[in-house]
């Protein structure tokens, strides 16, 4: 076999292995809350294709059912249109024993609804007023909670968009919203801006994950949740993340501006 096929088969059996030993970490730590009555709240957000799909798939595939749901709403009834924004998102909200982790979550009032003309100027202003508020909420009843940012660039985005488009398994990934993500990438990354800098914060913080690679970005996501939370059995060596994957909100605001500071939005993520 040659040298590079060889090095090919086992890089995958090197994550394959490490992603199993990661999973077994997580079913522990599901066990722990199923057992104290504690609830989780993850939120997984990014651009279009940046990987929040992938990365839940590993998160869920062996944890139990019962005790774990994906969120993954779609656009707001008429009737839900009426309501206080975040009300269809509270009837989601973790019971105890659960893990819940949403598909995109209210912080589309963020991205995609501004820069796509879904809401108007003033709703997406009362969303950055009140988002801080309400997840000060949140996790002072008693939520664990958990907000990923997967950060993509603009060439591997387009890379995934084509991939996307020839590959028969992924074409019902493939939107309206997806296709005008590519024209609309600085709009996008001053909305992101925006959002960071009204909702990152001590009690709420974001976690920015690099994913352009994107078995990195899974392995580092499973590391930094189980490193942040407590579990019997846990194997505490296995879980440092790679701080050059995983960054913090205030890091990612200042390379945004580092950007602003050259008079035009850079392709950062």
């Amino acid at each position: 076999m040659p040298k590079e096929k060889k090095h090919v088969k086992g890089a995958k059996l090197g994550y394959e292995q490490e992603l199993r030993l990661l999973q077994i970490e997580l079913l522990k730590f599901q066990n722990y809350v199923k057992e104290k009555g504690l609830r989780v709240l993850m939120l997984m957000e990014g651009r279009d294709a940046a990987g929040k799909g992938g990365t839940i798939k590993r998160l869920t595939e062996h944890l139990n059912p019962r005790g774990c749901r994906i969120v993954a709403l779609t656009k707001p009834s008429d009737v839900e249109k009426t309501q206080w924004y975040f009300q269809r998102y509270v009837t989601h909200l973790p019971s105890a024993g659960e893990i819940v982790i949403f598909d995109r979550s209210w912080y589309t009032r963020a991205g995609v609804e501004p820069v796509m003309g879904f809401c108007t100027q003033e709703e997406h202003k009362e969303f950055l007023r009140e988002v801080p508020k309400f997840e000060e909420m949140v996790i002072n009843s008693g939520i664990i909670f958990f907000k990923f940012y997967l950060s993509i660039s603009k060439e591997e985005q387009k890379r995934r968009f084509k991939e996307r488009m020839t590959d028969p398994l992924k074409q019902f990934k493939i939107s309206p919203v997806d296709q005008k993500a590519q024209e609309l990438w600085d709009q996008y990354s001053i909305a992101k801006y925006s959002m960071l800098l009204a909702s990152h914060n001590a009690i709420s913080p974001w976690v920015i994950v690099a994913s352009d690679n994107k078995k990195e970005a899974r392995l580092n996501v499973f590391k930094f949740i189980l490193s942040n939370v407590e579990y019997p059995k846990k194997i505490a060596e296995r879980l440092h993340y790679d701080k050059n994957v995983v960054r913090g909100g205030n890091e990612e605001i200042k390379r945004i501006e580092e950007g602003l500071n050259k008079d035009r939005i850079k392709s950062i993520e």
